[in-house]
């Protein structure tokens, strides 16, 4: 479990809100918040907590946890994302998703790739609801969306029936763990939306949030803000046309603000501390995760590096040296150079990353795509020369494999590698 806050003043020790809902700079249509500053902004009003919940993607993620964990702050991983609506496509619903530990960031991660690769419209990458239903969403809370959500659209149109029908299926999704989120941003037909939510959260007995949509931090960041939109919408700001999706208020509020906005409501305000509590993410930043690569049954990674460089050094040495007498007087040397390469590559545990690398590279050789010889620290290397993956005899040139990978001195293997830009995109 992660500790949930370390206390940077006598205030933070009864925090009255915390923000699940804030798009960063890495929301291009709409977030202009940067992520340092949010999380400077969140530390400085004692703020315990705070999320990133970017539209439809998690680009911010790493920058966000390690600048909320130098703050003391404890970060909160989630995302705003589209849900389908299959009887009117071009009006998707909105549903903000957070994760409570490592298995909801998997889960999440899984929902947000297949939406980008199977179900994309007018550029927006939507969640179908039925995904959810055949998929384990354990690891995940869910906000309803406030007044873009299917529930909020329901609850506008005064359509109780539906709007009931909406959140029991939601709960069933997300049992436990799902919230009818309140917000008071300056929108149109707010105070109405909030008596039905609160209404219908009684009725049915589940729990109400607050949330607050930061857009960026300052009041005086509005018309900035609104120039961004303008940018990713296609209109200018002279428009009288142009849709107001977003007020003046949409700036990042300080705690007192948030009790004093939602002072009826004070369950509200201590759900955005409850929610903050149950959602403890852990990453393992600075080391490496490669993928495994298959091997056949039996064989270690180790030795089927060991297998297929030998058997790529005795290709290459037949060509280097087409009389036998000369290549049996080389072969030695040869054959000494990638044993030690081999051993120093094994006990820095990166057999994985040159079996990938020359997969993928004699993919491209094998498929007309033109790939660079090789250059870089990464020619010097007698088993990439076995494998394909450059071109170079690093012997002839006397070319250094230390300079490449050293013991002495631990870091993640670099091969620079050309591709024809005809190619690369097949390659990728």
């Amino acid at each position: 479990m992660v500790k949930f806050w370390r206390l940077h003043s006598a205030r933070a020790m009864t925090p009255a809100f915390v923000h699940l809902r804030l798009h960063s700079e890495f929301t291009v249509i709409d977030g202009i918040v940067r992520i340092d500053d949010a999380v400077q902004r969140a530390a400085a009003d004692g703020m315990p907590a705070l999320a990133i919940t970017d539209l439809a993607n998690l680009f911010g993620m790493v920058k966000f946890y390690k600048a909320a964990r130098a703050q003391g702050v404890k970060p909160i991983i989630g995302c705003d994302v589209w849900i389908s609506n299959e009887s009117e496509r071009d009006k998707p619903a909105r549903l903000l998703l957070l994760v409570r530990n490592r298995e909801g960031f998997l889960q999440l991660s899984e929902l947000l790739t297949r939406a980008w690769l199977e179900n994309q419209a007018r550029g927006r990458a939507e969640i179908r609801k039925e995904w959810l239903r055949e998929g384990n969403c354990s690891g995940l809370i869910a906000l309803s969306g406030a007044q873009a959500g299917d529930l909020g659209i329901a609850l506008a149109q005064d359509n109780g029936a539906l709007a009931e029908r909406l959140a029991r299926e939601w709960t069933q999704l997300f049992p436990g763990r799902f919230y009818i989120e309140l917000q008071r941003a300056g929108a149109a037909s707010t105070e109405p939306y909030i008596q039905r939510a609160v209404a219908l959260a009684g009725s049915l007995d589940l729990p109400v949030v607050a949330t607050h949509p930061v857009q960026f931090l300052q009041p005086d960041e509005f018309l900035a803000h609104e120039a961004r939109v303008c940018i990713a919408e296609g209109y200018v700001l002279a428009d009288q046309r142009r849709p107001r999706v977003f007020t003046p208020e949409n700036y990042f509020k300080n705690q007192e603000e948030m009790a004093e906005l939602f002072a009826d409501i004070p369950e509200a305000l201590a759900n955005s501390v409850e929610i903050a509590r149950r959602c403890n993410l852990q990453l393992e930043l600075g080391k490496s995760k490669l993928p495994l690569f298959p091997t056949p049954p039996g064989v270690s990674l180790e030795d089927y590096l060991a297998r297929l460089a030998t058997q790529g050094l005795a290709a290459r040495l037949a060509k280097l040296y087409p009389d036998e007498t000369e290549r049996a007087q080389r072969e030695p040397e040869y054959r000494a150079r990638l044993e030690f390469e081999i051993g120093v590559i094994v006990q820095m545990g990166f057999p994985g990353y040159f079996l990938i690398v020359a997969d993928f590279i004699n993919w491209a050789k094998s498929n007309a795509v033109p790939v660079g010889p090789g250059r870089g620290s990464g020619a010097g290397s007698l088993v990439a020369y076995s494998l394909g993956v450059t071109d170079l005899d690093p012997l002839r040139y006397d070319l250094l494999f230390e300079r490449f990978l050293n013991p002495e001195r631990v870091s993640m293997p670099d091969f620079d590698i050309d591709f024809c830009q005809d190619g690369r995109d097949r390659v990728i």
